[in-house]
C-alpha cells in the first residue's frame, strides 16, 4: 500500500487488488486540481485495474537496464517484487508531479548532487555507466529501455527558503549506451534533437559529453522551482506501457490531442504534433510510440499543452528496415508525400500550403545538421553508425520532398569515401 502525492500534498492511496490488479482511492481532502491524471478526475468511488497498475502509475516504471538493476538489488531481499514494489523504490523521484511513499512516511526527495560539467567532461568509459546506475537507480522513476538515470545538478543553497520538492529533486536526465547493443546512441539522439530544434520544435536543453558516452537533458517538467503535471499518450489512451506500440497515429495521437489539450492550445499543438511526425519520418525514427509523446500542465484544471520534444533516434541505424512504431492508414510503412499531406490536412487541420512549408523546413534542417553528423563520426570509433544515419536521413528526405538531397548526399559521399 502506497501513499500518493501530488506535489507536496497527499491525495490518495494505491494498493493491490485481487490476484493481479490494483486500486486507487482519493483522500477526502483532495480537490479537483489534485487529480492524478486528466483521465481520472477526483471522485468518491475508487479507480480500479483488473491487471497491473493503472496507466498513470505504470507510466514512469523503469525499464531495461535500470529496471534490471533495481530488481536484482531488491527482489532477493523481499522474496517477491512486483510493479507496486518497483514503484515503492523509485516513487519519490518521478517525471511529472506525482510521488509515492509508504503510508506512514513523509515525502522527502533527496537526489544526490552531480555536477553536469563533470559529467560532460568525463572520460571513464564503462565506469560512468556503472557508477551512475549504482548511485541513481533508486532515484530514477523514468521509463525507457535506453539506460538512463535522474540526477540533481543544483547544489544546496541554504538561503533558498522554498519548500518545494524540487529543491533537492532531480533536475536532469542522463542517458547512456552499451557499445554491444546501440553504439553512439547518445550522439544519435543529440543530432536528432538538434534537427528538431532547428525546425522550430521546443526541445529541452541538451548536451553531449566530450567522449560521447552520455547525453544530458534538462527536465522539461521543472519550471520555477516546481514540477508540472505530465502524462504520456499511453496514460491518455488508458493503456499501460506494454501497449505503447498498439494503434494508429490518427486516433491515438491526433484525436487525443483534440480531446485533452486545452482549446486555446489545440491549434498550435496539432501543428506541433504534425511537425514532430514529419521529422520522425525524416530521421527514420521507428520508436515514436505512445510513450514518446506527452502533455504538460500546472494542475488538472490548468491549460494543457503538448510537452517539449524528447527521445528522437534514427533507429534504422541499428535495426535494418525498422518500420514506424504506430500505424498510419493501417500500415507501419513509412508514408509517402501524399499520405503526409492527407494527415496534415485531415488530422492536424492544416492548410496544404502550411503542410508544404513544414515539410520543406524539415528537409532543410536535416540537410543542415548532416554536416555536423559527418564531422562527429569522422572521429568516432563507430563511423558506420554515422554513415547509416546519413543514409536513412537521405531516404527520409527523399520520401518527404524531391530535390532536397544535395547537402545530405555530399556528407554521405564524403563519409563513404573515408571508409572505403
Amino acid at each position: 500500500m502506497l501513499r500518493v502525492w501530488v506535489g507536496s500534498k497527499p491525495v490518495g492511496v494505491l494498493d493491490r487488488s485481487g490476484r493481479r490488479g490494483s486500486t486507487f482511492v482519493y483522500d477526502v481532502k483532495a480537490d479537483d486540481r489534485d487529480a492524478v491524471s486528466l483521465t481520472m478526475p477526483k471522485r468518491t468511488e475508487s479507480w480500479n485495474s483488473e491487471f497491473g497498475l493503472l496507466p498513470i502509475f505504470d507510466m514512469n516504471l523503469p525499464e531495461g537496464a535500470l529496471e534490471g538493476k533495481i530488481r536484482t538489488a531488491f527482489a532477493k531481499a523481499l522474496g517477491h517484487f512486483d510493479d507496486l514494489d518497483l514503484l515503492a523504490v523509485v516513487g519519490r523521484s518521478q517525471i511529472g508531479r506525482i510521488r509515492f511513499t509508504g503510508m506512514d512516511e513523509e515525502l522527502v526527495e533527496d537526489v544526490p548532487f552531480r555536477s553536469i560539467d563533470d559529467l560532460l567532461r568525463a572520460r571513464r568509459a564503462g565506469d560512468l555507466y556503472n557508477d551512475l546506475l549504482e548511485t541513481y537507480a533508486v532515484h530514477s522513476g523514468v521509463a525507457g529501455v535506453q539506460p538512463k538515470v535522474l540526477v540533481r545538478a543544483r547544489e544546496d543553497d541554504p538561503s533558498d527558503g522554498r519548500q518545494s520538492l524540487s529543491v533537492r529533486g532531480a533536475t536532469h536526465i542522463v542517458k547512456m549506451w552499451d557499445p554491444d547493443e546501440y553504439p553512439e546512441l547518445a550522439a544519435n539522439e543529440f543530432f536528432c534533437l538538434m534537427a528538431a530544434q532547428q525546425v522550430g520544435l521546443e526541445v529541452p536543453d541538451f548536451r553531449l559529453s566530450e567522449d560521447g558516452l552520455a547525453l544530458v537533458v534538462e527536465r522539461f517538467d521543472l519550471t520555477d522551482g516546481s514540477y508540472s503535471g505530465y502524462e504520456d499518450f499511453c496514460a491518455l489512451n488508458g493503456v499501460t506501457s506494454k501497449d505503447k506500440y498498439n494503434g494508429g497515429y490518427e486516433t491515438k495521437l491526433f484525436k487525443r490531442i483534440k480531446e485533452f489539450v486545452s482549446p486555446e492550445n489545440a491549434v498550435g499543438s496539432l501543428e506541433v504534433a504534425f511537425r514532430l511526425f514529419v521529422i520522425n519520418c525524416g530521421i527514420r525514427n521507428g520508436d515514436a510510440h505512445l510513450k514518446n509523446f506527452g502533455v504538460v500542465y500546472k494542475d488538472a484544471e490548468s491549460p494543457v499543452r503538448l510537452a517539449p520534444v524528447y527521445d528522437l533516434i534514427t533507429t534504422r541505424a541499428y535495426i535494418k528496415n525498422d518500420a514506424m512504431a504506430l500505424t498510419l492508414d493501417g500500415s507501419t510503412a513509412w508514408p509517402d508525400r501524399k499520405k503526409l499531406d492527407r494527415l496534415g490536412v485531415t488530422r492536424a487541420n492544416l492548410r496544404p500550403g502550411r503542410v508544404a512549408e513544414i515539410v520543406e523546413q524539415t528537409c532543410d534542417a536535416l540537410s543542415d545538421v548532416s554536416g555536423r553528423v559527418k564531422a562527429y563520426f569522422e572521429e568516432s570509433s563507430f563511423p558506420e553508425v554515422g554513415e547509416k544515419m546519413l543514409r536513412e536521413w537521405q531516404a527520409g528526405v527523399g520520401s518527404l520532398s524531391e530535390g532536397k538531397t544535395i547537402h545530405l548526399m555530399e556528407a554521405l559521399d564524403a563519409t563513404s569515401a573515408r571508409n572505403d
